[in-house]
């Protein structure tokens, strides 16, 4: 009966837990982003330290070079956004051509195969979708999610100022509640060297993507694809989210195929970058990352799911750099000698 209250205590913790962290939802998930930027940014504070920088200094310049790398990325998306957008006519009025086509030879295999046309004739007629599109967002709209949208963008920022300013002193106070007090200085370089091994593993992800985009890039170019270069900063960007990024791209790169070119050449886009990430996922990020940062892909799929469900978008862009810090950093608690 012990063992089994002490599971229910387990289960009822995690239970609480995953519902406070989606009611603090809000608040935490800039947070939570800021800290993980944090960590990937450390070599980057590090540098700034050995200039002669002061440690606020130096947190303040790397937040800066952060805002600014945040803005680029989307001043170079809204131009790619705006063209999905008004291509989007075309898009549809194709994809209901070929939609009508499949239904036509559905309906004359389904005559043939089960020779019913007399049943068939008497069924209702199928109802056309409607064509009249999705509402846009209004000004209005707009205005009413600036605040929220400026808050958590005030948490993000200034969570990841004090973090970098401060993050010794965190690791410092961390070590207090992890090891024995003889075992406090190691454990906090421990916690250092863990933070150094994520941001490296980041670093790699990163250049792998950057190919990853570029080559995209001047495929689509070659193709002929309009925006080819936002194409490919788009493949950097969303292949940072495990399974769920390169999915989105496929199905967005079949939606402006269709609206660029006429034919099966429609699909060579998507099927241009499914080849190209199968290269990466199979050859590339292995060879660049090396085995012994390899995770179980069952422990990613279901971190980068739980992350989704809980947190939305920003949640499957933290799973995967939270759970290759905490992987690392439990084998070096495990483990003072290694």
């Amino acid at each position: 009966m012990e063992r089994v209250a002490q599971i229910a205590a387990i289960v009822t913790g995690v239970v609480l837990t995953v519902v406070a962290l989606d009611a603090v939802a809000s608040i935490f998930v800039p947070m939570v982003l800021a800290l993980v930027a944090g960590v990937v940014l450390s070599p980057l504070s590090a540098y700034w330290e050995r200039l002669g920088l002061s440690t606020a200094g130096g947190a303040l310049l790397s937040l800066g070079l952060a805002l600014l790398v945040l803005g680029l990325v989307v001043m170079l998306f809204q131009p790619l956004v705006a063209q999905l957008i008004e291509q989007a006519p075309k898009v549809w009025a194709d994809m209901q051509s070929n939609i009508d086509t499949l239904r036509r030879l559905l309906a004359n295999f389904t005559r043939l195969s089960q020779d019913v046309t007399e049943a068939m004739t008497t069924g209702a007629a199928p109802v056309a979708p409607d064509a009249t599109g999705v509402a846009l967002p209004t000004v209005a709209d707009a205005l009413l999610l600036a605040p929220a949208f400026l808050g958590q963008f005030a948490i993000f920022a200034g969570a990841l100022f004090f973090f970098m300013m401060t993050r010794k002193e965190i690791y410092t106070w961390a070590a207090r509640h992890l090891s024995a007090k003889t075992d406090r200085a190691q454990t906090t370089f421990r916690l250092l060297a863990a933070e150094q091994q994520v941001s490296r593993y980041f670093l790699a992800i990163t250049m792998v993507n950057a190919v990853l985009g570029a080559a995209l890039a001047i495929a689509l170019q070659i193709m002929g694809m309009p925006g080819a270069l936002l194409w490919g900063v788009m493949a950097f960007l969303l292949n940072f989210i495990v399974y769920l990024g390169p999915a989105v791209l496929v199905v967005a790169l079949l939606f402006a195929g269709v609206a660029a070119f006429d034919g099966v050449l429609s699909l060579a886009p998507a099927g241009l970058f499914l080849l190209l990430n199968g290269m990466e996922g199979q050859f590339v990020t292995p060879a660049v990352v090396g085995r012994q940062m390899s995770m179980n892909p069952l422990l990613v799929f279901v971190a980068l799911i739980f992350g989704i469900w809980l947190w939305g978008p920003v949640g499957g862009v933290v799973a995967i750099p939270l759970l290759v810090w905490v992987l690392v950093l439990n084998d070096a608690i495990d483990d003072p000698k290694a």
